[in-house]
């Protein structure tokens, strides 16, 4: 599998999260004509995918109201039609000023709504790779680094009881005779399906050239064996566990946290919805163990991008946004207090990472991790539009693992034809 680009994307990015802060401005010192004076006047709105952070954004949204006088509107997201909606906005010219994306597919269906931000002051912090660009122009700033795998609980299963697919289903099985779920997923598109099926993706050896020839029709994935391990989870899952499709994200991290769940298939952000309940165990990340699999998954998640059809008073106030929140000591804190943010910029740091952020923060600077390729190299909106749909219809009926590969193959042959 190929690890070293991923490696030198994130290593120096996370690896500052070791040391306190520095580097940035403080409040107001931003480097914009606007920022801090409280004179500043005007609105911008805000529209991202990222729900877990709705209500501290709002809460930023009126800090950073009060120290410059620009008012910021957050626009909220429910469920899997962000992307759907955000297209919609955009096609309809009644879209949002700062926006986020996530995956190369969507910056390229929104190439043209995309303004360049290469001016903004803190870049030259970032490394370089992380930035997304299209067209020759700097179009995204990245939000954070972010990993997935499978979130166990250490009182309840011993760290290395699973280094196998055999032994992982076995702990499903023994999880569901005593009562209790081995392998927690959730209702919601990317919980259910859309990251789980990015293992096999990626422990190919070539993860780009394989996704051609799938797309292509030259291979097919319920005829590869790191897909047919993973169909081998989801038939112990499905025969052993309560039906994912009745259990809500808040209710599989709500199990986790009560010890109702040894294990759920989560990222670092899950963290935050544990402060809703009293956990008292040690908890990490480790990888799904698919084709003996050492490595969890890591990406930068989304971008930020600045809508090119706004006035150019707006993107003034947008890219003025952007600066305060990466150079300011209240953004910075935002960012990788509040948010729970890994830190992207050099010199920021977060004042203590929790237990999932500081296991990504680890496989990447070990070099454990694997690529998101659902975020790189599927066709955009596939998740959302068609696998959601096979997985539901597995869960759902009496579907066996094998018909439900074949289903998810032409789901991926359909999409990249669109």
């Amino acid at each position: 599998m190929k690890k070293g680009k991923l490696v030198s994307l994130f290593l120096t990015a996370v690896l500052g999260a070791s040391v306190v802060l520095g580097g940035c401005g403080s409040k107001g010192e931003s480097g914009t004509s606007n920022a801090g004076d409280g004179k500043a006047g005007g609105k911008i709105t805000i529209f991202q995918q990222k729900t877990e952070i709705y209500d501290q954004l709002k809460e930023m949204a009126a800090v950073y109201e009060k120290e410059t006088g620009v008012e910021v509107e957050v626009w909220q997201i429910s469920g899997d039609d962000y992307y759907q909606n955000l297209k919609t906005y955009m096609s309809s010219e009644s879209g949002p000023t700062v926006f986020s994306l996530s995956s190369s597919t969507e910056i390229e269906e929104m190439s043209d709504y995309l303004e360049d931000i290469g001016g903004l002051s803190f870049l030259d912090k970032i490394n370089d790779d992380l930035i997304a660009k299209s067209g020759g122009k700097t179009i995204g700033v990245p939000m954070t680094a972010e990993g997935f795998g499978l979130v166990y609980n250490k009182d309840l299963v011993s760290e290395g009881a699973w280094n196998s697919t055999d032994t992982l289903v076995a702990m499903i099985q023994e999880a569901g005779a005593d009562g209790t779920t081995g392998v927690g997923l959730s209702q919601e598109a990317y919980f259910l399906i859309g990251q789980i099926l990015n293992t096999p993706f990626a422990l190919q050896e070539d993860p780009v050239q394989f996704c051609q020839d799938v797309y292509s029709g030259k291979i097919n994935i319920a005829d590869v064996e790191e897909f047919q391990e993973l169909g081998k989870i989801f038939e112990a899952i499905k025969a052993n566990q309560k039906n994912p499709m009745e259990v809500s994200y808040d209710q599989n991290c709500g199990d986790f946290a009560t010890g109702k769940a040894k294990m759920i298939h989560q990222g670092n952000w899950c963290y935050s919805l544990f402060s809703s309940y009293e956990v008292d165990f040690d908890m990490g990340m480790a990888p799904l163990p698919i084709a003996g699999n050492k490595s969890i998954a890591v990406g930068v998640p989304s971008v930020w991008c600045v809508n090119i059809d706004a006035s150019d008073n707006d993107k003034q106030l947008a890219k003025d946004f952007l600066n305060w929140l990466y150079t300011s000591e209240t953004g910075a804190d935002y960012l990788t207090n509040k948010f729970g943010f890994i830190p992207v910029v050099d010199g920021m740091a977060s004042e203590k990472l929790d237990p999932l952020s500081q296991a990504v923060s680890d496989a990447i600077a070990e070099g454990n991790i694997i690529p998101w390729t659902f975020n790189e190299e599927w066709p955009a909106g596939i998740i959302t539009t068609y696998l959601v749909q096979n997985a539901e219809e597995y869960f759902s009926s009496d579907m066996t693992a094998d018909a439900f590969l074949r289903a998810l193959n032409e789901s991926f042959v359909t999409a990249a034809k669109e």
